[in-house]
């Protein structure tokens, strides 16, 4: 293991921090009407920002002396350490700034941001400094697109490594990535994200929201997030125009980068050959035709257009994993609750900021299902399986496969976990927690549903949920293989 590449990618790291909690400082000395709030807000940063600058120095000055050459290992490696890392170290501003908060809680809340979950401990928003609204939003916006890939880019000593921690922070297939310019590659993801992330802003302004809204709800859905600066989250706005242009950002944080890149190339026969993209729509469609059809059975008192309109925000929300509610969907009848369920499992594209299991892995699934009971009477069969124009080799079916039994085998081990620690927590509650934290959603059902909060759970629980949160984030192995002793062999 070469451990200097490590310290000093962990290094930038905490400095990309540092640098987001400068920020938020500097939004807390100029919203300082309150003295008693935001001067308690300042001291917090100030000290968290200390404590970070001085764990980033102290990985730099211990990577000084070391090769600068990463291996699939040391890229695992810091992808799994980071997350952990930035979560850790992200809980700092929450407990030094808010009075009652428990180590659980401030871990919990910056895990969910970093790994953009969405989900909180905390009951009520509208009483918090809004530099910690601030840093609750940033937070999920560098975690959006990853904190190691985020700055990979800018390193020119990485080589391939760039490569290595694209594909597994990002879920991109490695048949995307086979240019030997991917450091571009990632830059124009970056330049994209930048934009689209400005774009965003600018969209929720003309919609009325003041401008800290406005770029806090701009950090959470280009990163299908979910945080929001309202208790009732979107729905505390009450805004139509605001809805649907969340629904539309939602929808391109769900879709991936690098097909979105190659359409502003101007490839846009790309959007017709993806499978990824055309099933993302068809989803959306038939979800929010099952919704809607329940809610006007279910809401006939309401207008058709407020009912459509809460069916697809809802569909799109819980689809990207961004978590936003726009109405309490706990409310709602079974048969909606067993849809939004198939939707936070599916998750969106590959390559995106989303969670879930991604469509191409669904698809992928699916496919081989077909083909094997094909097989039951064609033994001799033999069919290619393909995705989007590309063949899917027998190594990518293993390794679908074993995702998928792995991650829904999580899932389950979750719920009995959760079920052992809250022994009053209903079966929906325990399920839709495990599965909203693993595949970074966020609300759940009844106990963890959109009108509550994780706040009432034990430390333990949300100590093992904030685990839960950070595998699911970087797809499970880059945090297991941290157990296998021979991963820390030194490097020679």
């Amino acid at each position: 293991m070469n451990y200097a590449i490590i310290f000093r990618l962990l290094g930038i790291i905490l400095t990309a921090l540092c640098v987001a909690m400068a920020v938020s400082l500097g939004i807390a000395f100029f919203f300082d009407g309150d003295v008693g709030r935001e001067g308690t807000a300042i001291r917090g940063f100030t000290m968290s920002i200390v404590i970070s600058s001085s764990l980033a120095v102290a990985f730099q000055l211990m990577s000084r002396e070391g090769e600068m050459k990463m291996l699939r290992k040391e890229a695992i490696t810091v992808i799994g350490l980071g997350w952990i890392l930035a979560s850790l170290v992200g809980a700092l501003p929450y407990y030094l700034i808010l009075p009652d908060c428990s180590v659980a809680d401030a871990v919990f809340e910056s895990t969910s941001g970093i790994t953009t979950t969405g989900a909180s401990v905390f009951s009520t928003l509208e009483g918090f400094p809004r530099s910690l609204l601030f840093w609750r939003a940033i937070s999920q916006w560098i975690g959006g697109l990853g904190i190691v890939v985020f700055f990979v880019s800018l390193l020119s000593f990485l080589g391939v490594g760039a490569k290595i921690l694209f594909s597994g922070e990002s879920s991109a297939s490695s048949t995307e990535l086979d240019s030997p310019r991917v450091r571009i590659g990632i830059l124009h993801i970056m330049y994209l994200y930048f934009g689209l992330s400005a774009i965003c802003a600018v969209a929720y302004r003309f919609c009325g929201l003041n401008w800290f809204d406005a770029v806090c709800h701009m950090f959470t859905t280009v990163s299908t997030a979910g945080f929001s600066t309202k208790t009732a989250s979107i729905g505390a706005f009450d805004n139509a125009t605001f809805e649907w242009t969340v629904i539309f950002f939602m929808l391109l944080g769900g879709m991936s980068f690098l097909v979105m890149v190659r359409v502003l190339q101007g490839d846009f026969r790309v959007l017709l050959r993806n499978s990824e993209v055309k099933s993302l729509l068809l989803i959306v469609i038939i979800a929010t035709l099952l919704v809607a059809e329940t809610l006007l059975d279910q809401n006939s008192m309401e207008g058709f257009h407020t009912l459509i309109r809460k069916s697809v925000f809802q569909t799109v929300s819980i689809l990207t994993t961004t978590g936003y509610s726009s109405a309490n969907f706990d409310v709602w009848s079974e048969t909606t609750h067993a849809v939004l369920l198939v939707l936070m499992l599916i998750g969106g594209c590959s390559g995106s900021t989303a969670g879930g299991l991604k469509i191409v892995r669904v698809i992928a699934a699916f496919r081989i299902c077909l083909l094997q009971i094909e097989k039951a009477f064609r033994a001799r069969l033999f069919r290619q399986i393909k995705i989007s124009g590309r063949t899917i080799d027998t190594e990518t079916k293993v390794s679908i496969s074993g995702y998928i039994v792995l991650a829904m085998s999580l899932c389950f081990a979750g719920m009995l976990v959760v079920a052992y620690l809250e022994p009053g927590f209903s079966m929906k509650g325990m399920f839709s927690a495990a599965i909203a934290c693993f595949f970074n959603i966020g609300p759940g059902f009844s106990e963890v549903g959109p009108a509550q909060n994780y706040g009432e759970l034990k430390g333990l629980t949300k100590s093992f949920l904030s685990l839960l949160m950070i595998m699911g984030r970087v797809e499970l192995f880059p945090v297991l293989v941290l157990f296998v002793p021979t991963l820390w062999r030194r490097f020679y």
